[in-house]
C-alpha cells in the first residue's frame, strides 16, 4: 500500500531500489570529505613542525604580549606623571573685630573674639608655613609659561610625549648615536644630577639670543648655571644661539659673541646657528629673502668654525625641504644639519627622521620630560657622538653661578620706599615653595622697592639684601594706619569690597553696625536675626560684608552670615 509522507507518495519497492542506486553517490562524498580533511591535517602537520608552539599559541602569545605593553603603558604613566603643585602665596591678614553685645549668644562671643586681627599669627605662620594663601598670585613656577615679548624665541609642545628614561639602546647600536636634550630659560632651574642620572648624554643649551624688537643681544639668565652643571656632572655640552641679526655685521657680532661666552667652558657638541619665525610681519628678519637668511648663516658658522667648534645648522623639516626657506644644499656641504621634526611615534632602536635630505641631528619632539626639569624639554638624537670631552678654548677658574629665581619674572623697575601694612615677611626668592623667610617687615620699617612683578610680588633691599615680599601687603604711605581706618564717614577706607548680590540671615544673630570695626559700640545700628533676610551688596577684605537693611548700608561679619536660598526663602 503507498505510504505519503510530506505529501509525496512513495511505494515500498521503489525506496529500496532508490537507496541501491545511491550508494555509489555516498561512498564518492565520503571518501572526498576524507581527502579534504586528510588536505587540512597535512597544512597543520607542517606549520606546527615549522613554527613550533608559536603557531599553536599565537592567540595567547598576542594576548601576553598586549597585557604587557599595557602593563608597561600604565606604569611609565605612573612613573613620569609631572604633577601639578598647589601654589601657595601669603595671604593678608584678616582683621576680624570682637563683636560682642548682650544680645549674642556665646558662640557669636567666642567667634568674635578667635577673629580679633591676628598680626602676631601672620608672623608665626609666615615664618613657618604661610598658611594663609592668596590664591590670585602665581607663583614663579607658572611664569615660565609666560611669553616674554623681546625673546624671539617661544615654547612649543609638540610630538610624542616621550620620558627620555624610556630610550633605551638595542644591543647592536653603535656608539656613534647618542640621545640628549636642548634647554633654555624656558625650562627654570634645573637639575643637572637628576638629568645626568636619567640617562642623557649631552645637552644643547642656549646661551644667548638677539631681541626682537631692539636688536641687543641678551644673555639667557641660566646659560652659566646650566653649563657649569651639566659639565659638573659629565654631560657633553654644545651651544646654540638665537639670531635675529638682519645683515652680515650683525651675524658676525652675535658669532664672535657666542666665541668669547664658550670659551671657558668644554663644548664638545656643535654650536647651532637657530633663526625662527622669519614670517612673522613683527621680525626683524620679515621679507628678507632666503639667500640673504644663508649668507648670515655661512657668516656666522664660518666663524664658529674658524674658532675651533663644530658648526652646526638647525631648522624644521619643512623650511629645509626642497630649499623652501634657506639654500639647504650650500648649508649641508659646509655643516652639519640638525632637523625638527616632531613625530607621534619613534622606534628607539631605529630612530630616522622622514626628513629625505642629509641630517646629522634629529628634534623628534618638543614634549619630552626628564627628570630634574618641570614641565617640557625637547629631546634629541644625535647620530655622531664624542669619545671624551673637549678642552675649553680658555682655561680659567669659574666662580659658580647660581641660578637666578626671579629671571623669568617680569619687573617694572621702580625706586621708592615701602613700608608693611601691618606685617610681611620677606623672602629669599619670589615664592612660598623652597624659600626663606630671611627677615620680617613691621609697620613703619623702612625698604626700599625696586620693582613690581606682574605676578604678586615685590623686590625689595632691606638691610642690605635683595629680598621678596607680596605686593599687596606693602604700601608708600607711611600712614596706613590712620588714612586707611574705617569712619562713619569713610566705612570702607584700607578695605577692598568684592560687589555681589545674595541674601543672607544670620547664623544665629549678629550685629549690624555703621562701620565694619568694633572699635567702638556706638556703631552698633541693630542685631539681625536668624530667618530675618536682607541683601549682601560686598564683601570685604577685611572679613566683614556690607548689608542693606532697612534702607540702611550697614556691616556684618562673614562669617556670621549665611546665604538663604530661594526655596527657603518662601
Amino acid at each position: 500500500m503507498p505510504k505519503i509522507i510530506g505529501g509525496i507518495m512513495f511505494r515500498k519497492n521503489n525506496v529500496l531500489n532508490n537507496k541501491n542506486s545511491k550508494k555509489p553517490i555516498l561512498y564518492g562524498v565520503v571518501t572526498f570529505l576524507a581527502v579534504v580533511i586528510l588536505v587540512i591535517l597535512s597544512v597543520f602537520t607542517v606549520k606546527l613542525i615549522r613554527y613550533g608552539k608559536e603557531f599553536l599559541k599565537s592567540s595567547e602569545t598576542n594576548l601576553l604580549n598586549d597585557t604587557d605593553e599595557a602593563l608597561a603603558d600604565l606604569q611609565d604613566d605612573n612613573a613620569f606623571i609631572i604633577k601639578d603643585e598647589n601654589y601657595k602665596i601669603d595671604k593678608p591678614n584678616t582683621d576680624l573685630y570682637s563683636d560682642n553685645i548682650n544680645t549674642d549668644d556665646t558662640q557669636n562671643t567666642v567667634n568674635d573674639t578667635n577673629s580679633d586681627n591676628n598680626i602676631d599669627t601672620e608672623i608665626n605662620n609666615g615664618l613657618n608655613n604661610d598658611a594663609n594663601e592668596d590664591k590670585s598670585i602665581k607663583d614663579i613656577d607658572r611664569m615660565t609659561q609666560n611669553e616674554d615679548k623681546d625673546d624671539p624665541q617661544h615654547e612649543s609642545f609638540e610630538g610624542i610625549d616621550l620620558d627620555v628614561r624610556d630610550i633605551e639602546k638595542s644591543k647592536n647600536e653603535t656608539d656613534e648615536i647618542t640621545f640628549g636634550i636642548d634647554v633654555s630659560k624656558w625650562q627654570g632651574i634645573i637639575d643637572w644630577k637628576k638629568v645626568k642620572d636619567a640617562g642623557v648624554e649631552f645637552a644643547i643649551i642656549r646661551i644667548g639670543y638677539r631681541t626682537q624688537v631692539d636688536g641687543k643681544i641678551i644673555e639667557d639668565p641660566y646659560a652659566e648655571y646650566n653649563l657649569q652643571q651639566a659639565q659638573k656632572y659629565g654631560i657633553k655640552l654644545g651651544a646654540y644661539f638665537f639670531s635675529t641679526a638682519i645683515n652680515e655685521k650683525e651675524a658676525l657680532e652675535e658669532a664672535k659673541w657666542v666665541v668669547d661666552f664658550l670659551a671657558p667652558y668644554k663644548i664638545t657638541y656643535p654650536v647651532v646657528y637657530n633663526c625662527e619665525g622669519f614670517t612673522d610681519p613683527e621680525n626683524r628678519q620679515y621679507k628678507m629673502t632666503k639667500e640673504e637668511r644663508t649668507k648670515l648663516v655661512t657668516v656666522f658658522l664660518d666663524y664658529i668654525k674658524e674658532n675651533g667648534y663644530t658648526p652646526m645648522f638647525y631648522a624644521a623639516k619643512g623650511e629645509l625641504e626642497n630649499s623652501k626657506d634657506w639654500d639647504t644644499t650650500l648649508l649641508t656641504k659646509k655643516y652639519k644639519i640638525w632637523v625638527a621634526q616632531y613625530t607621534d611615534y619613534i622606534d628607539i632602536s631605529n630612530p630616522k627622521s622622514t626628513y629625505s635630505g642629509s641630517y646629522d641631528m634629529w628634534q623628534y619632539t618638543s614634549n619630552g620630560s626628564v627628570p630634574g626639569i618641570k614641565g617640557h624639554v625637547d629631546l634629541n638624537v644625535a647620530y655622531f657622538g664624542y669619545k671624551k670631552e673637549a678642552k675649553a678654548k680658555e682655561e680659567k677658574p669659574l666662580e659658580e653661578v647660581k641660578p637666578d629665581p626671579a629671571a623669568l619674572i617680569n619687573f617694572t623697575e621702580v625706586n621708592e620706599l615701602v613700608t608693611a601694612k601691618e606685617v610681611t615677611n620677606l623672602r629669599n626668592i619670589p615664592s612660598l615653595q623652597d624659600s626663606e623667610v630671611i627677615e620680617i617687615l613691621y609697620y613703619g620699617d623702612k625698604a626700599t622697592r625696586t620693582g613690581i612683578a606682574d605676578n604678586g610680588w615685590s623686590r625689595v633691599e632691606y638691610k642690605g639684601k635683595i629680598l621678596y615680599a607680596i605686593s599687596s601687603y606693602l604700601t608708600t604711605d607711611f600712614n596706613y594706619r590712620e588714612n586707611s581706618k574705617p569712619t562713619v564717614k569713610n566705612p570702607e577706607a584700607g578695605i577692598t569690597f568684592t560687589e555681589v548680590n545674595d541674601k543672607v540671615t544670620a547664623k544665629i544673630r549678629t550685629n549690624l553696625r555703621l562701620v565694619p570695626s568694633t572699635e567702638s559700640d556706638d556703631t552698633i545700628v541693630a542685631v539681625l536675626e536668624h530667618g530675618v533676610i536682607v541683601t549682601r551688596t560686598g564683601i570685604g577684605s577685611n572679613g566683614w560684608s556690607r548689608v542693606e537693611y532697612e534702607g540702611q548700608t550697614l556691616y556684618a561679619v562673614t562669617s556670621y552670615l549665611e546665604i538663604v536660598d530661594d526655596e527657603n526663602q518662601n
